[in-house]
């Protein structure tokens, strides 16, 4: 063996070391079972402010975060729609922010997976995807001043955490910042 090769063959086990080291730090970080998923119900243990130079970044909000009650999967998309934004409404004022000053939403849709509720194949499946985006779009433009609605991507998933059929995540512009920021 060559020292450039014992050099490599050690880089390499360093390498591995470094992968298997950090993985196990990982692991050690990750949620205790039940924690949930999307949205705060994700991270319970991170900071209340998730600011950086005046930009807001918010967490996926879904149509059950901020409310007493619970919607679920086979209750209407427009009312999952509508409780989604009226909780990133509040949550933005909260921060000193509005639905105007939004820089960029990601909003995640998904069709209800319930027994109750046959799953469309297809073209079917197609139409109904367009059929909620559509829905998504005659409610979400009542939320913004004309002319002002954020950069947006809208993607279709199997399935959001917490029984919603919608989740948004993105970033705003810091118009006001609350107390104490």
């Amino acid at each position: 063996m060559g020292v450039s090769t014992r050099r490599g063959f050690f880089g390499k086990i360093a390498g591995m070391s470094a992968v298997l080291a950090g993985g196990a730090k990982l692991f050690a970080q990750q949620q205790t079972p039940g924690s949930g998923g999307g949205g705060r119900r994700n991270h319970p243990e991170a900071p209340e402010h998730h600011m950086h130079n005046g930009v807001y970044y918010f967490y996926g909000t879904g149509s059950n975060d901020g409310y007493a009650d619970h919607v679920t999967v086979t209750d209407p998309f427009e009312k999952h729609v509508t409780r989604t934004l009226d909780a990133l409404k509040k949550d933005l004022e909260s921060h000193g922010c509005s639905m105007d000053s939004i820089l960029q939403l990601q909003v995640f849709l998904c069709l209800p997976l319930a027994d109750s509720v046959p799953m469309p194949t297809g073209k079917a499946r197609f139409d109904a995807h367009k059929a909620q985006y559509d829905a998504l779009n005659k409610i979400y433009r009542t939320y913004f001043s004309p002319g002002k609605s954020p950069a947006r991507a809208c993607m279709a998933l199997e399935w959001i955490p917490g029984d919603s059929l919608i989740e948004v995540v993105g970033s705003a512009l810091v118009i006001a910042p609350p107390e104490g920021a």
